[in-house]
């Protein structure tokens, strides 16, 4: 798979990178015997949601490890730099610092929450039978996508519109 840091990931520019052109997703060329035949990539079903179900839970436990261990650092950081424990020095560039990385610690952790805000959302639609189809259509979302961004609500006909019509 190609891959570039430039882009964003997580959005649908990353993915469609990531997977190739939209002709390249809408069909896949394969040979039989000297005769090209092309077919469709597969679709989103009902009976894919154990599977989907799986995907999405590994996803939100690593988000929760992850946000565990944010939480645990951010507390040691905040017991060793206080009180007459402190092996640091209370210089402004210091506490600078600190504050800076509990900043960012904090920022990550807001981002990770909602991730798992939608990852959250995404088991309720599994529940109710109506994840896996385009909210803008109500077509099925292409299986690939779904497994690359399991939070996905738009298939890419209707993200492209949208991410155009955000751009004018």
């Amino acid at each position: 798979m190609k891959s570039r840091s430039a882009t964003r990931r997580g959005g649908l520019r990353f993915f469609m990178f990531e997977m190739g052109s939209i002709g390249e997703m809408s069909k896949r060329d394969k040979s039989k015997a000297g005769n090209q035949t092309v077919t469709e990539p597969e679709l989103y079903s009902p009976d894919h949601v154990e599977y989907f179900r799986g995907i999405i839970m590994e996803r939100r436990n690593k988000i929760l490890k992850v946000l565990d261990q944010l939480t645990e650092a951010t507390r040691n950081t905040v017991q060793e730099y206080s009180g007459s424990h402190s092996t640091y020095s209370l210089h402004m560039a210091d506490q600078g610092t600190d504050a800076q990385e509990r900043e960012k610690a904090f920022l990550f952790a807001s981002r990770e929450g909602k991730y798992l805000k939608y990852l959250d959302r995404a088991l309720k639609m599994l529940d109710e039978g109506t994840y896996g189809y385009c909210d803008s259509c109500g077509d099925p979302i292409q299986k690939k996508r779904l497994e690359l961004v399991p939070t996905s609500r738009l298939c890419i006909a209707c993200k492209l519109k949208e991410e155009q019509s955000r751009s004018r």
